[in-house]
């Protein structure tokens, strides 16, 4: 229900992706293709820390789900590993496409709150795997969420403001399957969600142009 409510709130919205571009508030400089609207990937801070955060996240996402994939006991996480190893390498080649032509250069490697999760899962036991990855999966998910809710909101280059759109009810489906699979595993649901966690990253306040 809530996938399809936000599917139809962007379908809706459609006519005004046009404008997107964030002309209420450009960066000073930046190059226009008409009075307050930026050229095409033509990016500002929120831009680019929500492209390098997004692209660690999504490495991080295919990363672990082979991890997963051979690691996990129950098929259904198994096959959520799957599904997330498809579904975030297509992300991630459409985010690397966006941020070459924008110019935003990536680390090239996981971030070191990925690296920490990537190896507290090696060291897991097979018992104790499957409950941990899919409580990861959570916390990982609603991040992106507020990372995406963020760019729309907050970012300039419009090409990634609409791809952000565009993958916000794709992370959306995720993050219910994996609350879903946590209450399935533990019998209790998830205590956070995307609205309400205190551990979803809060990106820096946007400063005053």
């Amino acid at each position: 229900m809530r996938i399809a409510m936000v599917a139809a709130i962007f379908l809706a919205a459609a006519p005004a992706a046009a404008q997107m571009g964030n002309p209420a508030g450009v960066t000073p400089g930046t190059q226009e293709k008409a009075p307050g609207v930026p050229a095409p990937h033509t990016t500002n801070v929120e831009d680019r820390l929500f492209a390098r955060l997004l692209a660690a996240g999504g490495e991080a996402e295919v990363e672990l789900g082979r991890m997963a994939e051979g690691k996990a006991r129950s098929q259904a996480v198994k096959d959520f590993a799957r599904q997330m190893i498809a579904d975030h390498g297509k992300a991630n080649g459409e985010l690397t496409r966006l941020a070459e032509a924008a110019q935003i250069a990536f680390p090239g490697e996981l971030a070191p709150e990925e690296k920490t999760m990537r190896d507290a899962l090696e060291d897991t036991s097979a018992d104790a795997f499957d409950l941990a990855y899919m409580q990861g999966q959570v916390v990982s998910h609603q991040k992106a969420v507020v990372l995406l809710e963020w760019e729309i909101g907050q970012g300039q280059d419009a090409p990634l403001q609409q791809w952000a759109a565009g993958t916000l009810p794709v992370v959306l489906a995720h993050l219910d399957m994996a609350k879903k699979l946590v209450t399935e595993l533990t019998g209790q649901a998830p205590r956070v969600s995307a609205q309400t966690s205190s551990e979803a990253p809060k990106p820096p306040p946007r400063k005053s142009r």
